[in-house]
């Protein structure tokens, strides 16, 4: 055994004395050792142990086993009675493999045997020693391993303070413990006497050391805390010592595991002893008093931690190291091994009601002003993860249940209060009502028992939560609305209740901010009528608060937030903002914006002198045409810079919409005359400044928001970490917390930025706007988002990378910003979509999937030309930015389509299906179906299922995307297949159509041979024979082609269509996309026409295409208005365009071979009837229109068994169904005869059919009368003749007819008359259409053959009264000419009253009658507003005479009564009729009327009287 000091014993020194009473064998072995090792040159001076000596005699004397055993028993004895026990304990060193212990020599008789000689040899030895000393053997070897223990402590040369202990010094008490685990075995240790050994020398204890007594089972910790006697002390060392752990366990060092561990030990321990509620006392003499101290530790621990942070600790620093430490041990994780679960939950709670009560020393006085200060944001992080941490112990019930307690019942530190409101409202998914029900509890029992102090807890939680925006909670300004703003409010009960609030309202008003005054004044709670001088009073004293604050009421802005709890902007920085957003308005409706009208009667002061000034900054007056971006004059005042500071932007040539708000307010009168003056000579005189000038004032100009976009992006950097690492993800919430602050910095938003009220956001698809700073914040929140998004996919998919995508989206959508995102979206995809990368289209589409997610709470979306101006959800905005007409085009929305499926199906994939397509638009789920039929030929097939455990995201995620094999991966999957099923979401025979029509041929991605072939695949195979349930056809062509028709139409009429090209062909709508599928459609009706018969070989009655048109018709707003005429009129010509590209035979169907039937023309004829006739021009319809149904009339007659024969039925027919079609021949006879002669002969040598030489024969007798030559007589119907001689009039262009007219002698009456009807409606066609009139004037025409018909004494006054149930000639008229022309018979009728004869008409029975009633008609058309097209387009000499409709009328009226004294009695028969039709038109007229009548029966009182 090597020389060495025996241990002393504990608490005294070792004297001269006691060292000679040592055993002399002891002393003697250390000199033999000393001298040994100074003799031995092999060991370089070094001292060898004792038992290697005793082994090398062992060696040098070979003894037998008789020998060995007795110089063991002879060592053992003396052993026993010489032995230094303190050095025998600690004889542990000397070289690794060569050291024997003491136990080894005396014992030795094999392998294995050792440790039991060694209990042997030591529990014998303290055995004697102790019955020497008379002592007990457990107190004498509790003492000797207590006083090695803290040996091996103060054995390192590390000054303290420590805790943990070196690798040396875990080796040595290594072999203590064995020794002493030993000692337990043989019932030789007393644990209390080591406790008390231990807390003699507590100071040099290592906090390691006492663990390992516990790990070893040798002392557990309870049983040490529990022998000290003064608590007080046990808590002070426990606490600093378990400080010190906390800080080496941050630290980086080797032995992290081993702290980590030993912190979890200790606060198992200390949980499971304080918070235990039935504690096991098997052991322990007083439990009560071992709770106290394990509750004393934890709380000195937490108490500490607080104060370090409400010091303001650095972060990396020991102190913030520690805190960090402590607080991660409120992980769930940890107390895994504490059986009862109440525990840890009880010390959850106990710990909350510590931190909400942590030095109270605020008033809540203090907490109305600081609350700001304290929101989500701006809490420490290491406070904020606490509460999250607590949170997850604690249900959202329990918790908000805890914090009502901890406010009832004790003194609260308002800080920790409301930052824990902040976080709750953050963290928690259902916060929001959880909240809102707190709230309403609160000012239940506020207004119910007047309780002051839940009034003031729930105004302050109301606040705090609205602190943290859109997501979390209403704003304040919404709450206060919602919750005081009616009369079902929980101020509404009583009168007391009012006081009550009011009172408590007032007394709030010396600490309010500024904005929360605002939003009393301007959103008052409702109050009766007898009750509002509470109000008023309390206006009043909260408007003196403001005023005192220099904040006025009358200069906030128009459009400013009060939802925001920040500082109140200043009023020209607001006034730059107001501006911007007005324009915004006025581009997008066309008029003043309502707040500017407002602001400029009732906040007169801040229009005047703030807004206006902000919107008349000073431009430079240009001649050339200023380019747009950056900086042009749309983007007015950048907003939170004086305009002063704004260089002057330039004066456009075409005045830009900042110009146009100008001048629509001074054309308002809204712009003082001399401000505005002052306006224009300043952009003169700032003109003239030198550029250089503006340059440099440019340079010096500061920037000011480059520090809070520098912090932006630090926030989104580490927001990066966080994604990625999934040890971090519990501080996404608060990372994403930070990025929400510098946002509201960098774009100067308030606090709160989330009311949308219900206004739309106005987004111009072909020009989207936004201003230069604001597309540099959103480019970098875009692109920090694709990266986050790109980097967490490459750790883990979609559906295993936490929240942290919807949050971030979430923050996006704010009221100012949203607006600027949707912009920044257009641009990039819809006009930059081409130059994107994978990474870029991915991200976007992820980000699309998430705004779906968040649809409820997103405004709609109001885009501008070429979309409809309707508002669409945001996720269907993406319809429209990612179209399907070139090439490019389509391949981007094939990424974009792909990409945000494949992204829906994983995310979602553990949730409901109705999750997945609820974010996405079924126009995407469909473009990508119609995408991926059109360009993989092998997705036509049927479907062969993919591996149900492949991802569809997974290809995406690769360092170069194959986006084919993405889709087809796609595509292949059964979870999509399964997606399709859902209603609204398989791609329909008319989706395809409407995609399809958007194609444009010339840079399609298919040449044209494969573009039809897929329209063959598509139309014949794949939508033709599907069931209607599923979007096909159920097999029915017809049913395909009027499908096809509908959708061709609709897509005319879009403006879509409009947008390809400027120079189309109107047939195809002014669309180049469309060709292809016409041609589908004509191929399909020549199918129709070739296939087989009926059942029944019936004849077809009809067309489909005639339905088609019908209901379309029937759908459209009837009038007379413009708009309603414009847009049928555009609907009749689309019908008429596809009628003509369709074979002839459409509109002629085709007579049965069996009877002498005509052809089938009754839908045609309606057609005309009802529609096209109302759009002809002076009788007759268009040449294509005409010369298409007598092509498809021949060739249908031609097939009949008698040709002429059908022909003439069918124009008989048309005598009194459709004569508009006969007059229309006779006008286009010149073009029209060659073709049908060449068509006929072809076919048939007899000469024409009857029907059709009689118009040749009518237009030779136009021509004659004409001509010198004689008029032969009238070769058919009068009113045919009379329309050939109309249309020969009115292109012969002469000077007079009246020679003409004179050859009409004796030609009849019917003639005249109805030449004089087409004389009528040409001159009111030339009156609506200019272009119509030829040489002769109209009304010269009609003078003439009124003139005409007034000579031969001929009646034309009928003319006026025609009705559909006149038999023949009304009837038939009436179909010749439009509605709107025959309702414009009274302007013609006293368009020609300088030409009446008065005599003649006076003598007729029906002339008051009708002068009457076309002069009432004519009033109403004029207070109708419809004889001002008339005026408006007739050409300006037509109407010289009349002047205008009000001199038209004022000459009718006198002519009238004029005229009704003078009638014969017989004209008054149906005056009764008259008088109720004048009596709201004319008092005058009906006077005069009504004495006549009187006259006419007693005129004795009319006479004069006989005197004599």
């Amino acid at each position: 055994m090597g020389a060495r000091a025996c241990p002393r014993p504990m608490g005294r020194k070792r004297g001269p004395e006691a060292e000679r009473r040592r055993p002399w064998l002891v002393r003697d072995m250390s000199a033999s050792q000393a001298r040994g090792a100074a003799s031995d040159p092999g060991h370089g001076g070094c001292r060898r142990a004792w038992v290697e000596l005793l082994a090398g005699r062992v060696k040098r004397q070979k003894l037998g086993p008789e020998g060995e055993q007795k110089v063991r028993e002879s060592a053992l004895r003396l052993l026993r009675g010489h032995l230094n026990l303190g050095d025998l304990v600690l004889e542990v060193e000397g070289p690794p493999g060569k050291q024997l212990c003491l136990n080894r020599l005396i014992d030795y008789d094999g392998p294995g045997a050792h440790i039991d000689l060694s209990s042997s040899l030591i529990g014998s030895a303290l055995r004697d020693q102790a019955a020497q000393l008379g002592v007990p053997a457990a107190v004498l070897c509790s003492q000797v391993v207590a006083s090695g223990l803290v040996r091996v402590c103060e054995a390192d040369a590390v000054p303290p303070p420590k805790v943990l202990l070196t690798p040396d010094q875990r080796k040595k008490l290594s072999s203590l413990f064995e020794v002493a685990q030993n000692l337990l075995a043989q019932s030789m240790f007393s644990r209390l006497s080591f406790c008390q050994e231990l807390w003699k020398v507590q100071n040099s204890l290592l906090l390691e050391a006492v663990w390992r007594l516990h790990v070893q089972n040798i002392v557990s910790l309870q049983e040490l805390l529990e022998s000290h006697a003064d608590s007080q002390a046990v808590v002070a060392w426990l606490s600093r010592d378990l400080r010190l752990l906390c800080e080496q366990t941050e630290a980086p060092c080797q032995h992290a595991d081993v702290a980590r561990a030993m912190l979890a030990d200790f606060v198992q321990m200390l949980v499971s002893r304080g918070f235990q509620k039935n504690a096991d006392v098997r052991g322990t003499v007083d439990p009560e008093r071992m709770s106290q101290v394990a509750v004393a530790v934890l709380e000195r621990m937490l108490a500490s931690a607080l104060e370090a942070l409400a010091a303001g600790i650095q972060e990396g620093s020991a102190a913030h190291k520690a805190v960090s430490c402590w607080f991660g041990v409120f992980s769930g994780h940890m107390y895994g091994s504490i059986i009862s679960t109440e525990s840890p939950k009880r010390f959850f709670c106990h710990t909350l009601t510590q931190i909400l009560t942590h030095k109270p020393v605020l008033k809540v006085s203090d907490a109305v002003q600081m609350q700001r200060e304290w929101s989500f944001a701006r809490t420490p992080p290491l406070l904020s993860g606490l509460y999250r941490r607590l949170f997850v112990v604690l249900s959202p019930e329990e918790l908000v249940g805890h914090l009502h307690e901890a406010l009832e019942t004790q003194e609260v530190n308002w800080q920790h209060v409301l930052s824990c409101v902040s976080t709750l409202v953050i963290c928690l998914p259902d916060a929001q009502q959880l909240v809102d029900g707190w709230v309403s509890r609160l000012l239940t029992h506020a207004f119910e028992s007047c309780d002051l102090d839940s009034m003031v807890l729930a105004f302050l939680v109301a606040r705090q939560a609205a602190l943290e925006g859109p997501a979390a909670f209403p704003s304040y300004a919404a709450w206060f609305q919602a919750t005081f703003g009616s009369a079902r409010g929980f101020h509404g009960s009583s009168k007391k209740a009012l006081v009550f609030l009011f009172k408590f309202l007032s007394d709030l008003v010396p600490f309010e901010a500024p904005r929360y005054l605002q939003v009393h004044i301007l959103h008052p709670p409702l109050v009766p009528s007898k009750y509002r001088s509470l109000l008023t009073d309390y206006v009043a004293l909260a408007r003196t608060r403001l005023a005192d604050l220099k904040v006025s009421v009358e200069n906030m802005g128009l459009y400013e937030d009060l939802s925001s709890a920040g500082d109140v902007t200043e009023p020209r920085c607001q006034a730059a903002q107001d501006v911007e957003k007005a324009i915004m308005v006025f581009e997008h409706t066309g008029k003043i914006p309502a707040a500017v009208l407002e602001a400029s009667i009732f906040r007169r002061s801040y229009y005047l002198s703030h807004f206006l000034p902000a919107l008349l900054t000073p431009r430079v007056v240009s001649t050339r045409r200023r380019e747009r971006g950056a900086g042009s004059a749309e983007s007015g005042v950048p907003a939170g810079v004086s305009p002063k500071s704004c260089l002057p932007s330039q004066l456009p040539r075409i005045p830009d919409s900042r110009a146009a708000l100008i001048e629509s307010l001074r054309r308002a009168d809204k712009i003082p005359p001399s401000l505005y003056s002052t306006y224009r000579q300043a952009c003169s005189t700032v003109g003239e400044k030198k550029p250089e000038d503006a340059a440099s004032q440019r340079e010096v100009e500061p920037s000011c928001k480059e520090e809070p976009l520098g912090l932006l992006t630090t926030a989104l950097r580490e927001l990066r970490a966080s994604v990625t690492d999934p040890t971090q993800r519990d501080a996404l919430l608060a990372q994403m917390a930070v990025i929400s602050e510098q946002l509201r910095s960098a774009l100067g938003l308030g606090e709160d930025d989330s009311d949308f009220e219900g206004a739309p956001v106005q987004l111009s698809v072909r020009s989207p706007k936004l201003q230069p700073w604001e597309q540099r914040v959103v480019d970098l929140l875009l692109t920090s988002f694709c990266q986050n998004l790109m980097a967490a996919s490459s750790v883990a998919p979609p559906d295993r990378q936490g929240p942290w995508a919807a949050h971030f989206v979430r923050t996006l959508c704010r009221r100012r910003l949203l607006p600027a995102l949707l912009s920044r979206l257009c641009q990039l995809l819809h006009h930059q979509g081409p130059s994107l990368s994978a990474s870029h289209v991915v991200g976007l589409a992820a980000l699309a999937v998430h705004l779906g997610e968040s649809r409820s709470a997103l405004p709609e979306v109001h885009v501008g030309p070429p979309t409809p101006a309707r508002g669409l959800p945001v996720p269907e905005l993406f319809d429209i930015l990612l179209p399907c007409r070139t090439q490019e085009s389509s391949a981007l929305c094939l990424k974009f389509c792909t990409a945000a499926i494949s992204y829906s199906l994983c995310k979602f994939s553990s949730q409901s299906r109705d999750m997945s397509y609820s974010c996405l638009s079924p126009g995407l789920i469909k473009k990508f179906q119609f995408m991926v039929f059109r360009w993989f030929s092998e997705a036509r097939d049927p479907p062969s299922w993919e591996d149900p455990a492949s991802s569809p995201w997974r290809p995406l995620c690769l360092p170069s995307v194959d986006w084919q094999r993405a889709a087809l991966c796609l595509w292949k999957q059964r979870t999509l297949r399964e997606l399709l099923k859902q209603e609204g979401l398989h791609l329909t025979y008319r989706d395809w159509l409407q995609l399809e029509l958007e194609i444009q041929p010339e840079v399609d991605s298919l040449s044209d041979t494969e573009r039809q072939d897929f329209h063959q695949w598509a139309i014949h195979q794949h939508f033709l024979p599907a069931p209607s349930a599923t979007g096909g056809c159920d097999g029915d062509l017809e049913v395909a082609c009027a499908t096809l028709v509908d959708v061709l139409m609709d897509f005319c009429q879009s403006s879509r269509s409009y947008g390809h090209s400027e120079n189309s062909d109107l047939v195809l709508g002014g669309c180049t996309g469309n060709r292809d599928i016409f041609s589908r459609l004509q191929e399909m009706a020549a199918g129709l026409e070739q296939g087989p018969a009926r059942l029944g070989h019936a004849a077809p009655r009809g067309h489909f295409l005639f339905g088609v048109f019908c209901r379309r018709l029937q759908a459209l707003a009837r009038g007379w208005d413009v708009a309603s005429r414009l847009q049928r009129q555009q609907e009749l010509l689309m019908c008429k365009r596809i009628l003509l590209g369709l074979p002839p035979s459409v509109l002629v169907g085709s007579p049965r071979l069996e009877q002498l039937a005509a052809p089938d023309c009754d839908d045609f004829f309606h057609l005309v009837n009802s529609e096209l006739r109302n759009f002809s021009h002076d009788g007759a319809l268009t040449h294509d229109i005409t010369a298409h149904f007598f092509r498809g009339l021949l060739n249908a007659c031609l097939r009949s068994r008698d040709p002429s024969l059908a022909a003439d039925l069918t124009l008989t027919a048309c005598q009194t169904q459709c004569p508009l079609l006969l007059t229309s021949a006779l006008l286009w006879w010149p073009h029209l005869e060659p073709e049908l002669h060449r068509r006929w002969r072809r076919c048939s040598q007899s000469p024409l059919p009857a029907e059709l030489r009689r118009l040749q024969e009518a237009r030779h007798f136009a021509g004659s009368v004409l001509s010198p030559l004689a008029a032969p007589p009238t070769p058919g119907p009068a009113w045919l003749c009379a329309a050939a001689l109309h249309f020969m009039i009115r292109q012969a262009g002469k000077e007079s007819i009246r020679r003409e007219l004179g050859q009409l002698d004796g030609q009849g009456e019917e003639l005249l008359v109805f030449l004089f009807f087409f004389s009528l409606m040409g001159l009111l066609s030339s009156h609506l259409t200019p272009q119509a009139a030829g040489s002769l004037k109209p009304l010269d025409v009609c003078a003439e053959v009124l003139g005409c018909l007034q000579r031969k004494r001929i009646s034309w006054l009928p003319l006026f009264q025609l009705t559909e149930t006149d038999a023949g000639l009304g009837r038939t008229l009436l179909r010749l000419a439009p509605d709107h022309q025959v309702r414009l018979l009274p302007v013609a009728f006293y368009s020609l009253l300088s030409y009446f004869d008065e005599d003649a008409l006076l003598q007729e029975d029906a002339f008051l009658h009708v002068a009457v009633n076309m002069y009432l008609k004519l009033v109403g058309l004029f207070v109708a507003g419809e004889t001002g097209a008339v005026w408006t387009l007739a050409h300006s000499g037509d109407l010289q005479a009349q002047g205008d409709p009000v001199s038209l009328i004022t000459n009718a009226r006198l002519f009238l009564l004029q005229s009704i004294p003078r009638c014969p009695k017989r004209s008054f028969s149906d005056v009764a009729e008259l008088l109720g039709a004048s009596a709201d038109c004319d008092p005058e007229v009906r006077a005069a009327l009504l004495s006549r009548q009187q006259a006419m029966l007693d005129p004795d009182l009319y006479q004069e009287p006989r005197l004599f």
